[in-house]
């Protein structure tokens, strides 16, 4: 495989579908021809690159472009596949705006699933699966990796906790524990981090937590966090002392 040397990458990425590999023809969608052609200003001939999560970067030429479809033709690779640490994020859904944060964040700072849970104390109890998703795509295009984590469907706490894998520990950051600055050791992938709702879990979603057999409280400081905050906090600690930051 041709791997292109540049000095500096394309500006402009966008996540397709389809499989990308030396002089392969990539359709672009109607709304990536609309911010190709209308928004960034491209023409026929310019370059971009192009990811889909599976063959890592490719630089491409705009071989068509118009206001509603065109097409791009596979030059040379420019990035090894990358894919994160087998981290998954449960959350539970805060207000839009927020939790469209935790997604862009969670893509950013790097992890492989990204799973809504629905608990007693849940603020919202639907989730636009398509727009939190287009969010991944977007933090992943804008941050400068090959990888887009799938958002799940919005699924109760309980039945996530029921169908848990043999081996993953689950991290659970417990507000209860904010006295404590110093957070425990974390366990290596795989691996997950739940962080809770506004309001905390209930007493009977503490203790089952408490009972569950791959469980890992930890504390975020010596101060209550915001939830947003939470996620981010919880996951630069793991990516720092377990993940691909080391």
């Amino acid at each position: 495989m041709l791997v292109l040397m540049v000095t500096a990458r394309a500006k402009i990425r966008l996540f397709v579908e389809q499989p990308l590999g030396q002089g392969q023809g990539i359709a672009l969608s109607q709304p990536q021809a609309h911010y190709l052609a209308n928004v960034m200003r491209q023409r026929e001939g310019a370059e971009i690159a192009l990811f889909n999560s599976r063959d890592g970067e490719w630089l491409a030429r705009l071989t068509e472009l118009g206001r509603r479809a065109g097409q791009a033709q596979c030059l040379a690779q420019t990035a090894p596949q990358r894919l994160p640490p087998d981290l998954w994020l449960l959350f539970a859904p805060i207000k839009k705006a927020r939790t469209d944060f935790i997604v862009e964040k969670a893509t950013e700072l790097g992890v492989a699933r990204i799973l809504p849970v629905q608990t007693e104390f849940t603020n919202s109890e639907r989730i636009r699966l398509d727009r939190l998703q287009a969010h991944a795509i977007e933090a992943a295009e804008q941050c400068g990796g090959t990888y887009v984590p799938p958002v799940e469907p919005l699924a109760p706490l309980a039945k996530r906790l029921a169908d848990w894998p043999v081996g993953r520990a689950l991290i659970w950051a417990d507000e209860a524990l904010a006295q404590d600055a110093r957070p425990a050791d974390l366990p290596p992938a795989p691996a997950a981090i739940l962080i809770g709702p506004e309001g905390g879990f209930s007493p009977a979603e503490r203790a089952r937590l408490a009972a569950f057999p791959m469980i890992y409280p930890i504390a975020l400081g010596p101060r209550v966090l915001r939830a947003d905050t939470a996620a981010v906090a919880a996951l630069t600690l793991w990516q720092s002392a377990k993940g691909d930051w080391q």
